[in-house]
C-alpha cells in the first residue's frame, strides 16, 4: 500500500529559481513603467500571475497592463529556460520518496514551457505520478486548489499528505487544504515566516531533507 501523497512545489523548492523570477519581474514591471523593489518581488514569488501584479501594484493600477507585464516576465523568463538547475539532492529526493511508495505530485505555479524545463531540470520524470499546474485550476496559492487538486490526482485524502514547499503561500495553501506542511529554506523566505503560516517542519534544503528521510514527515505512512 502505498505511504501517502508527497506533493512538491518547484519553484525555490526542487529548483534554484526564485532570484531568477526577482529579477525578470523587476524588468518587466520597469519596462512597464514601474519601479518595484526586489525585496517586495521576493516576497511575493509564488503566487499566480495577475496575483503577483495585483500585490505589487495594488488594486488602483491600470490592468490593461497585466497581461503585457505577465507577457514581458514570461518572455525574460524564458531566456534561463536552458539554465535552470535544481538544486542539489532533487531528484534523488524525489526518487526516495518514490521507492518508499509515496506518491510523488508537483504541484506549482508553472506550465506549458516553463514546467517542462523545471521537469528537465530535476531530472526524475520516472518519480512523478502527476503535475498540478496553473492551467488545471482557477486559482492559484495561497488558494487550497493546488494542493487539493493534488491529493485527487494522487488519490489521497489530506491526512495522507505532506506538502513540500518554499514559501509562505505554499505553507498558507496546504494548511487551508487540511495537509501537513514542509518548508524549505532555499527559497528565501525567514524560518519565522514559514513558520508563522503553518509550517509544521522546516529543513534548509532538499539535501538534507534527502539526508534526514528517517527524521522527518516522509519517516513512515501518514495515516
Amino acid at each position: 500500500m502505498a505511504a501517502g501523497a508527497a506533493i512538491f512545489d518547484v519553484d525555490g523548492t526542487l529548483t534554484d529559481t526564485n532570484h531568477l523570477h526577482v529579477v525578470t519581474w523587476w524588468e518587466a514591471f520597469r519596462q512597464a513603467g514601474h519601479t518595484v523593489p526586489m525585496p517586495d518581488i521576493h516576497r511575493a514569488v509564488g503566487l499566480g500571475s495577475g496575483d503577483l501584479i495585483e500585490r505589487l501594484l495594488g488594486p488602483g493600477r491600470d490592468p490593461a497592463q497585466d497581461s503585457a507585464i505577465s507577457s514581458a516576465h514570461k518572455a525574460l523568463y524564458g531566456t534561463y529556460s536552458d539554465r535552470i538547475s535544481a538544486f542539489e539532492g532533487a531528484g534523488d529526493l524525489l526518487r526516495a520518496l518514490a521507492g518508499r511508495d509515496w506518491r510523488v505530485v508537483l504541484a506549482t505555479s508553472a506550465s506549458g514551457p516553463e514546467l517542462a524545463a523545471l521537469r528537465r531540470a530535476v531530472d526524475a520524470d520516472e518519480a512523478i505520478r502527476d503535475t498540478a499546474s496553473s492551467d488545471d485550476v482557477d486559482e492559484g496559492k495561497p488558494a487550497p486548489e493546488p494542493v487539493q487538486l493534488a491529493l485527487e490526482l494522487a488519490g489521497v485524502g489530506a491526512g495522507q499528505a505532506v506538502f513540500f514547499g518554499d514559501t509562505v503561500w505554499d505553507m498558507e495553501a496546504a494548511t487551508r487544504a487540511g495537509v501537513s506542511a514542509v518548508a524549505l529554506l532555499s527559497g528565501g523566505i525567514p524560518r519565522a515566516d514559514l513558520e508563522a503560516a503553518g509550517a509544521d517542519a522546516v529543513f534548509r534544503d532538499v539535501a538534507e531533507l534527502l539526508g534526514r528521510l528517517d527524521d522527518s514527515p516522509f519517516r513512515s505512512p501518514a495515516g
